[in-house]
């Protein structure tokens, strides 16, 4: 693929991967990393600074961001973050479940929204090559939280405007 996307939980698996690539020299062959960073956690500002003291809120986006930086996050082995607002991933989230007919979490639609942006970049310089991440989560154990609309408005807001953002992005990628 031209880009591998995950989410950084702990930061092990793109650490994993990032490594995995550099071993095997993949990442020479055009084959990148980038890690989807939700609202609130550190570790795209620690990516940019290198500084291990950074602290912040956390991720209300469940299983990825961090409020502090993780031992396990290797920012050197990272070509790219793509930070993403919490109603984005949620929206995202949302129509990649009607797209799949099964329902995704909302650090899979953290991944999507990356994802949609490399897509987009990629098709505006003529390029082409696959974009692959992974399913990180199944829905249904959301299905009280991230997929009812009032415990959403209630926590993040209305999500409306990032719902028609993410149909006119899945669009333009058609």
């Amino acid at each position: 693929p031209r880009w591998i996307v995950v989410g950084a939980g702990t930061g092990g698996t793109s650490a994993t991967i990032g490594r995995y690539m550099r071993y095997q020299r993949h990442h020479g062959d055009g084959c990148q990393l980038c890690v989807a960073d939700p609202d609130g956690s550190v570790f795209s500002a620690y990516h940019q600074s290198g500084d291990t003291a950074l602290t912040g809120a956390g991720s209300r986006i469940e299983g990825i961001g961090r409020p502090r930086v993780e031992a396990s996050f290797i920012r050197t082995v990272i070509d790219r973050m793509i930070d993403v607002a919490d109603v984005d991933s949620i929206a995202a989230m949302q129509a990649l479940s009607g797209v799949l007919g099964r329902k995704v979490g909302p650090s899979t639609g953290t991944n999507f929204v990356a994802m949609l942006a490399l897509a987009h970049e990629m098709l505006a310089r003529g390029e082409r090559g696959a974009i692959l991440s992974l399913l990180c989560d199944s829905g249904e154990r959301y299905l009280p939280t991230y997929y009812e609309a009032a415990w959403v408005q209630q926590r993040f807001g209305d999500c409306t405007a990032a719902q028609q953002r993410m149909a006119k992005a899945m669009k333009a990628q058609a």
